[in-house]
């Protein structure tokens, strides 16, 4: 299969458009050829196309920044003479400075696929800044590698954020192409957008369901992203930021499980199969220990759970990581009432508002975990008409 950036080098008349146009990139490290050339690069190399300025979402164009809420400042990328802008720094959204350099913005971002992968949301400010200057904005389509499955509660008004652009579950099961083509539509943005398609993208075929697994190499796409089955556990695991729960950060799987000292991981798991064993389906859970080297509990012994989600027991269909996490997070409340499960913090520079609400976009989830007579069912009954809304309204983006 060919992503967009490739679509685009190899294709002549698809560069056309951009004859005598000046050029910014919106990239960070995974923003790849082929051939693993990184994308400013090889458009660089293009002689009919003219590069003016570069940007790079949080974590940085070379994503070398390890943790949330740690910025990245503009520079000079001295190979090509162009400036580098950050819209993880002192400013979230394009300035008016920044939109002067450029006349199309070329997108070409790998996302996970969740609404809080905050790369998401920076698609939607560029949309808006490019409304507003009258500039042309084209995403490099790339795979969303964990396909098409839909899950969790829909942002409610007012619960926007840096990882809450719009009123979409946490997996809404788009590429970064038809999300923006929903921004557009949902936001009543008048921009001039073009999506250079994927070629032969099958997110419904095993055994990658989203990514083509044996045809392109896993690069991070942030720090803590480093492999696909990260990717899959992601639209839950993403939630334990929101809590004292070590999610795995300073180990070698982050976001593949979670822990603490003061947990007896046996028992929550089977405290979640016990309160909803269909919840667990598709996944294999084992109780494990590990030590982070740093972020929550560094150098301190956890006991926790890995979700498995290769091999032979993995079900694509039938695995729901927000589901499996929340009911953890039930379990973990259940049997230790008194434990501080929420963490009490600024997420994503959203003060006075509980972390675990900013992440899931309302406070429905964490109600529904500390009120000890809702059951799994009340859960899935909220999630589950949200998620029968978000597949009807998805439904006309769909260019794959």
């Amino acid at each position: 299969m060919k992503f967009g950036i490739d679509r685009l080098l190899h294709e002549p008349g698809l560069r056309g458009p951009l004859i005598g146009k000046r050029l910014a990139l919106l990239a960070h490290p995974a923003s790849v050829t082929e051939d693993l050339t990184h994308s400013l690069d090889a458009l660089a190399a293009c002689d009919d196309l003219k590069l003016s300025a570069a940007f790079g979402p949080q974590h940085g164009l070379r994503g070398d920044k390890q943790d949330n809420m740690v910025e990245s400042p503009d520079f000079n990328d001295l190979a090509h003479n162009i400036p580098v802008f950050s819209l993880y720094g002192e400013v979230r959204r394009p300035t008016d400075e920044m939109m002067e350099g450029f006349d199309v913005l070329l997108v070409d971002l790998q996302d996970l696929g969740c609404r809080i992968y905050t790369f998401v949301t920076t698609l939607l400010y560029v949309l808006e800044a490019a409304a507003r200057h009258n500039k042309a904005v084209w995403v490099l389509d790339r795979p969303n590698p964990v396909g098409r499955p839909i899950e969790g509660l829909t942002l409610e008004a007012g619960w926007e954020s840096f990882v809450g652009a719009g009123p979409m579950p946490m997996r809404h099961g788009l590429t970064l192409g038809e999300m923006g083509a929903w921004f557009i539509k949902t936001f009543g943005l008048d921009v001039d957008y073009r999506v250079i398609e994927m070629e032969g993208w099958q997110p419904e075929t095993g055994p990658g369901f989203g990514w083509p697994l044996g045809q392109r190499p896993w690069i991070n796409p942030s720090p803590n992203a480093p492999n696909l089955s990260m990717a899959r556990a992601y639209g839950g695991t993403v939630m334990l930021e929101g809590t004292e729960l070590s999610e795995g950060r300073g180990t070698t799987r982050p976001l593949e499980l979670f822990g603490a000292p003061d947990i007896d991981a046996r028992r929550v798991i089977a405290k979640m199969r016990k309160l909803a064993p269909n919840w667990l389906a598709g996944a294999t859970l084992r109780d494990c220990w590990f030590e982070p080297t740093f972020h929550k509990h560094a150098g301190q012994l956890c006991n926790g759970v890995q979700i498995h989600v290769e091999g032979p027991s993995y079900d694509h269909t039938a695995f729901k990581p927000w589901r499996l996490q929340a009911l953890a997070f039930k379990a973990i409340r259940s049997l230790y009432p008194d434990y501080p499960l929420w963490r009490d913090f600024a997420y994503e520079y959203e003060h006075g508002k509980p972390a675990i609400d900013v992440i899931n976009g309302g406070p429905r989830l964490r109600t529904w975990v500390d009120d000890g007579a809702a059951t799994p069912s009340d859960l899935d009954e909220l999630a589950g008409a949200d998620e029968a809304a978000w597949k009807s309204e998805r439904q006309e983006f769909l260019m794959y």
